[in-house]
């Protein structure tokens, strides 16, 4: 079974600010994954020619079930709201996703606390303070029929606010631990190895840096699990042709053994 993360940046490349539906289909494809988690997907928005990424992404790897679950609907770039999960299908969205070529059981889906203020945050790299809105974070989870029995994926995209992040983090442990074992957590969790899996009590499955695209420096993207799922038998970050993340990819064994962690 290969698991895999990948924020796909609203499937804009790095290298000519665009976005080519074609382009993030061949990635996809060439992740080749069973279960895929998708963070920064757009849904409807004019700059990703108002297609549904999850969709696109769904017909790449042969998914059978699919959910798209928006953190923001309206138009990117002009007038943002939270979403709630009542919205229409016809209005614009961005959000996350996850998709698998097993059947699923169930879909649920949690709504992150969020900063309700404007806060400073002192960037390092060009040494000044910034005032950032943090937006809403939500987590999508699904529990999926696989050859290692049910399991449940939690996909999910954190804060890059200091703190708040690992505030969000605490939340989604306490609300998956009424899951049973094997669960896996994967997704842009914005924060580095080791400390989102100690911050989590889980085990991460594979410790590749993630980010930057090019020259990457630190892992931001990660595949946590909880329970026995079997032996890693490889990992990697994988460099594609959109992003400015690579795509964190899992492989494991159905021998019932646990795996070590992939470097």
């Amino acid at each position: 079974m290969r698991l895999a993360t990948f924020n796909i940046l609203n499937g804009r490349s790095t290298k000519d600010g665009t976005v080519r539906l074609d382009r993030l289909a061949g990635a996809v494809r060439s992740l080749d994954a069973d279960i895929l988690g998708l963070q920064e997907v757009d849904r409807l928005q004019e700059r990703s020619h108002r297609a549904d990424l999850t969709a696109v992404a769904a017909e790449a790897m042969g998914a059978r079930a699919h959910r798209f679950t928006a953190a923001l609907t309206g138009t990117a770039g002009a007038t943002w709201v939270a979403a709630t999960g009542a919205e229409t299908p016809d209005g614009a969205s961005y959000g996350i996703a996850l998709l698998s070529r097993y059947p699923v059981v169930h879909w649920q889906v949690l709504r992150l606390p969020r900063i309700p203020v404007r806060i400073p945050m002192w960037l390092p790299g060009p040494r000044k303070v910034i005032v950032v809105h943090d937006e809403p974070r939500t987590v999508v989870i699904g529990t999926f029929r696989t050859p290692f029995g049910d399991l449940a994926v939690a996909n999910t995209h954190l804060s890059f606010v200091p703190g708040w992040g690992a505030h969000q983090l605490r939340r989604v442990i306490h609300d998956l631990a009424v899951f049973p074992e094997p669960l896996v957590l994967m997704g842009d969790l914005n924060m580095v190895t080791p400390a989102a899996a100690r911050r989590a009590g889980y085990r991460s499955l594979a410790r590749h840096d993630t980010f930057p695209v090019v020259e990457p420096d630190r892992q931001l993207d990660h595949i946590l699990a909880r329970g026995r799922l079997g032996r890693v038998t490889s990992s990697r970050a994988q460099l594609l042709t959109l992003s400015d993340h690579r795509a964190l990819v899992v492989d494991l064994s159905d021998d019932q053994t646990s795996g070590s962690v992939g470097r």
